[in-house]
C-alpha cells in the first residue's frame, strides 16, 4: 500500500494531519520529503557578524588552532615558483 499522507515531526514523533488507515502497531517504512529548506544552526541570530567557526571556537582545541595557524601561513606562501633562465 503507498498513501500520501503530511504531517508534522515532533521529535521522534511524526503528527499526520489525517487518519493514516491502519491499525494502531503497524509497522510502516517512512520516506520523508521536507517542504522548507532547513532553519539556522543553534546559537545564530540574524545579523550577527559571527562566522560558524566563530560559533564553534568554544569547541575549539590547541591543536584546531595549530592546524589552522599552519593553514593560515600555507594560504601566506608565495604561490609563484622561479623561472630557471
Amino acid at each position: 500500500m503507498t498513501k500520501l499522507l503530511r504531517g508534522v515531526i515532533h521529535g521522534k514523533t511524526i503528527e499526520l494531519e489525517d487518519d493514516a488507515g491502519l491499525e494502531d502497531g503497524r509497522r510502516v517504512e517512512v520516506t520523508l520529503l521536507a517542504k522548507e529548506p532547513p532553519g539556522p544552526p543553534p546559537g545564530w541570530n540574524p545579523g550577527s557578524k559571527e562566522t560558524a567557526a566563530g560559533m564553534m571556537s568554544s569547541c575549539w582545541t590547541e591543536d584546531d588552532d595549530r592546524i589552522l595557524e599552519e593553514i593560515h601561513r600555507e594560504r601566506k606562501k608565495e604561490a609563484r615558483r622561479e623561472v630557471p633562465e
